[in-house]
C-alpha cells in the first residue's frame, strides 16, 4: 500500500509561541524512527492524553511530537518479518506521545518492540475501547491475581469508578468472578456503574476514614487517586488482601503507617502501564480478548470523535466531566 506523500496528524508543540497543538499536515519522514509504519484506524483518549494534548501537564519529554498514546490499526510497510502489510496490530504506551510521536496520525511509524498483534477476539474499535485504561485496569487484576487473591478474599473497591480505567475495571473484575464495590463521587452515576457489574456503589466518604487500622471490609481494589483514599483503603483491607495503585488523580502523597503491611500482611502492588515487557502485555491483551473481556464496551464508550474534536475532549475530561471511555476514529 503506498503511503501518501502528506496526511493529517494532532501535533504538540511547545516554543516561543507556548504550547499549542493541533491537525497538521506531515510527511512519514517527520515521524519518529522505527521499523512498522501503521495505518491508524482507531486511537482513544486517556487522562494522560488529555494532560499532554493541553500542556497542563508534563507529559512530553521532547517537542514537537504527534499525542496519543494509543492505536490501532494495518501495517503497511515493516523492514521487521515478524509484521507483514495487511497485519492487524495495536499499540499501548511504550514512549508514545512522551519520547515519540503517537497514535492521533493517519499514519504511525513505531518500533517493532513496541507493536503487537491484534487479539483475535478484538475488533481494532474494541481495541481502542480498551486501550491503556482497559490494559492498566487487566493488569492491575493480573498484579493481584499472581499475588494469590482470590473472590474469597472479599468485594474489590474501586476508586474513580466512573472514569476509563475505573468503569473498565468494574467490567472486567466483575467478568473474572469477583463482587465489585464501585467508590464514585457521582451519585447520579449509580445506575451506570452497576449496570458495568458493580455490587454496591458507595460514595467517597467510604474511603474517608483516617485511622492506621479499620474493621475489615475490602478484600483489596484499584485505587485511581492516591492519598488519603488509598491510605484508608489500604486500612480496611483483610488479611493478605491485595491493593493495585494505579493512578494520583487526588494526590501523589501517601500518610499512613505500616500496620496494614505488618499487622494483616497486605500487599500494596504497583502497575507501569507504559513500561509493561512484551512478553506481559500480551499475556494480558489475551485476558482482555477472552476471558476477561469485558461483557459491556457499548455501555463504557460514551464518545466517538475525530481528530479535530480533541481540544474540546481534553477540556472536558480535566473538569472531570467526562464518562467512561472516548474514542478516536483516525480517518
Amino acid at each position: 500500500m503506498a503511503i501518501p506523500a502528506r496526511f493529517n496528524a494532532f501535533r504538540i508543540h511547545q516554543d516561543d509561541r507556548g504550547h499549542h497543538s493541533g491537525i497538521e499536515a506531515m510527511g512519514l519522514e517527520q515521524l519518529s524512527p522505527g521499523e512498522v509504519v501503521i495505518r491508524a484506524q482507531w486511537s482513544s483518549v486517556n487522562y494522560k492524553d488529555a494532560l499532554a494534548g493541553t500542556g497542563k501537564g508534563r507529559i512530553l519529554r521532547r517537542f514537537p511530537l504527534v499525542g496519543g498514546i494509543d492505536v490501532a490499526g494495518t501495517v503497511v510497510a515493516s523492514t521487521d518479518p515478524a509484521f507483514r502489510e495487511g497485519d492487524a496490530v495495536l499499540a499501548t504506551g511504550c514512549g508514545l506521545s512522551e519520547t515519540r510521536d503517537g497514535g492521533y496520525s493517519q499514519y504511525v511509524r513505531l518500533e517493532s518492540s513496541a507493536v503487537i498483534a491484534q487479539p483475535k477476539g478484538l475488533s481494532p474499535r474494541e481495541a481502542m475501547v480498551l486501550g491503556t485504561a482497559g490494559f492498566t485496569a487487566a493488569l492491575a487484576l493480573l498484579r493481584m491475581t499472581d499475588n494469590r487473591l482470590t473472590p474469597a478474599h472479599g468485594p474489590l473497591a474501586v476508586t474513580g469508578a466512573t472514569g476509563g480505567v475505573g468503569s473498565l475495571a468494574v467490567d472486567i473484575f466483575s467478568r473474572a468472578g469477583f463482587e465489585v464495590h464501585a467508590i464514585s463521587g457521582k451519585a447520579d452515576q449509580v445506575d451506570y456503574l452497576r449496570g458495568l457489574g458493580a455490587r454496591q456503589v458507595l460514595p467517597r466518604e467510604a474511603l474517608g476514614t483516617t485511622r492506621p487500622m479499620e474493621s475489615t471490609r475490602f478484600g483489596g481494589g484499584l485505587d485511581n487517586a492516591g492519598g488519603p483514599m488509598l491510605a484508608s483503603l489500604l486500612a480496611q483491607t483483610v488479611p493478605y488482601g491485595s491493593v493495585v495503585s494505579a493512578g494520583l488523580a487526588a494526590s501523589p502523597a501517601l500518610d499512613m503507617t505500616v500496620m496494614p503491611f505488618i499487622l494483616r500482611g497486605v500487599s500494596l502492588l504497583g502497575v507501569s502501564s507504559a513500561a509493561a515487557p512484551r512478553g506481559l502485555r500480551e499475556q494480558v491483551w489475551e485476558k482482555l480478548s477472552e476471558a476477561w473481556k469485558p461483557r459491556h464496551l457499548d455501555a463504557i464508550c460514551t464518545r466517538e470523535v475525530g481528530l479535530d474534536d480533541l481540544p474540546d475532549v481534553f477540556d472536558t475530561m480535566l473538569e472531570g466531566g467526562s464518562r467512561g471511555r472516548t474514542v478516536v476514529r483516525i480517518d
